[in-house]
């Protein structure tokens, strides 16, 4: 059985750098919404056109989407020890079709990691990335738009894994360092369990 963990938290809060730094040591694969979407724009698909129209608004690309590519990236990777869900789920829809999708595979969510950073850290952080990445929809408006939404699926979708209590909070503040500290000190615990 394998060890699936979802990394919750708003915008820049660090969920995809603590994903990868974590992905190789435990043997499981990151699958990131963001970064599924953006190689699909980068490849120019018909689904990377609708998506980064959607994406520059700062608006959420429809569950079908992303359910769609999650199903396809884990069929793709038969050999990872458990997943990382970057990004997702974002709604009670899809945290139920995640849980489906896993008991069909034997599977569970085991646990999900909340980083919580300060709105003001999260600004910082976008107006950086946006000029290291040179992602289009790192923009302060678009930041806000997003922000706005993650409170508003955030309110929803952690409930229904506290109530599952599955939920473990993370100081999203700290460097990132001490971050990875905290997250391996968790995964550590809890994948030797």
């Amino acid at each position: 059985m394998s060890f699936n963990v979802i990394f919750f938290g708003p915008p820049a809060a660090g969920k995809g750098t603590q994903a990868k730094i974590i992905e190789t040591k435990y043997g499981l694969k990151q699958l990131s919404t963001g970064d599924m979407l953006r190689a699909q724009i980068a490849e120019g698909t018909t689904l990377g056109k609708q998506a980064k129209e959607i994406m520059d608004a700062g608006k959420l690309v429809s569950d079908e989407i992303v359910i769609g590519m999650i199903a396809d990236n884990m069929e793709k990777n038969p050999q990872a020890k458990g997943f990382i869900f970057d990004g997702f789920p974002r709604t009670n829809t899809q945290a139920q079709a995640l849980d489906t999708m896993l008991k069909e595979r034997g599977e569970k969510i085991n646990l999900v990691l909340e980083l919580q950073v300060d709105d003001e850290a999260l600004l910082e952080r976008i107006k950086k990335r946006a000029i290291e990445e040179g992602r289009s929809d790192d923009t302060v408006d678009a930041m806000k738009v997003r922000l706005e939404q993650y409170r508003d699926y955030s309110a929803v979708v952690l409930p229904y894994y506290q109530a599952q209590e599955a939920v473990i909070t993370i100081d999203g503040m700290r460097p990132v360092e001490e971050v990875t500290m905290q997250v391996e000190a968790i995964l550590a615990d809890d994948i030797a369990a």
